[in-house]
């Protein structure tokens, strides 16, 4: 009787090991776009998003990636990653230029490497209004000193 649920025990083994090698034919293709600065780090406040979508997806604040197989879309349809499709996508963070960029998906080994050049902003000329309030005022009239 233990040679025969030892034996079953490794027919499902064998069978559920044969499934998992099998890959869904409607499954996408994963993309992996990795967003860095010139000096080669990666950007932790960046954010990826496809030119439909209406919200943008931010990149992981450790290894600035973002990966997916396929996008949602507002409508309701999706966007699934297939080989030899294009893909365009717009890269943006805090202080850097914006990017579009448009890939063409291959079977595997859809890293991506994106590098942003940082914003340049001359705020030499930018002068800081100064607000006055009422009693910023010097009260005229009135004698200066202890209020006691």
């Amino acid at each position: 009787m233990p040679s025969a649920r030892l034996g079953l025990l490794l027919i499902g083994l064998l069978t559920s090991c044969a499934t998992l090698g099998k890959k869904d034919p409607n499954a996408g293709v994963v993309v992996t776009i990795q967003v860095l600065d010139t000096k080669g780090s990666p950007i932790p406040t960046a954010v990826v998003r496809h030119p439909e979508e209406a919200d943008p997806h931010r990149v992981n604040s450790l290894n600035g990636e973002w990966y997916a197989s396929e996008l949602y879309l507002p409508d309701g349809g999706e966007i699934i990653f297939q080989p030899g499709m294009d893909l365009k996508l717009e890269i943006s963070a805090p202080g850097y230029m914006t990017r579009n960029i448009q890939y063409k998906i291959e079977k595997r080994k859809n890293d991506v490497p994106v590098t942003l050049d940082t914003l340049e902003v001359d705020d030499s000329e930018i002068i800081a209004p100064t607000l006055e309030f009422g009693r910023d005022k010097p009260r005229e009239g009135m004698p200066s000193g202890a209020s006691n």
